[in-house]
């Protein structure tokens, strides 16, 4: 008997897919008359979905483009700070006279470009994700 119930579930489920893909032809070749093809809707939900497919992997990229560009931020401040300290050895040895950090009208311009630089990345960041939740926010379909 339990068979017999499932095996009915089973052949209603399978007619009821049936119709619903009858249903979608009828709507798709419905819709290709009436509309262009540029504005058939479901051209347009099928163009909207492969955005939000698009959308995810651009965030992603994007996400590690700002990594990848931060990384070299550090990188090369941690290469330019070393640089630094080693001529001011090199100078001390020498007898030359060290000029102190605050003094340093370069060193303090480029700790600045890196503040900015530091500051412009966080906003990127920020900007990437906001961008992405204002799109998902106009446009339903892609949540």
């Amino acid at each position: 008997m339990n068979h017999e119930a499932v095996d009915n579930l089973l052949n209603l489920f399978t007619i009821a897919n049936r119709d619903l893909n009858v249903v979608e032809n009828r709507l798709e070749k419905e819709f290709q008359k009436i509309y262009p093809q540029n504005a058939n809707p479901m051209e347009l939900v099928s163009r909207i979905k492969k955005i939000e497919d698009e959308l995810v992997f651009l965030k992603q990229e994007c996400g590690h483009l700002l990594a990848a560009k931060q990384d070299l931020i550090d990188k090369a401040r941690t290469t330019l700070v070393g640089n630094r300290l080693s001529i001011q050895r090199l100078q001390a040895s020498t007898g030359v006279p060290v000029t102190s950090d605050s003094d340093d009208p370069a060193y303090n311009n480029f700790n600045q470009i890196f503040h900015v630089a530091f500051i412009m990345s966080r906003l990127e960041e920020e900007a990437l994700n906001g961008l992405y939740l204002d799109l998902l926010s106009h446009c339903p379909l892609l949540i």
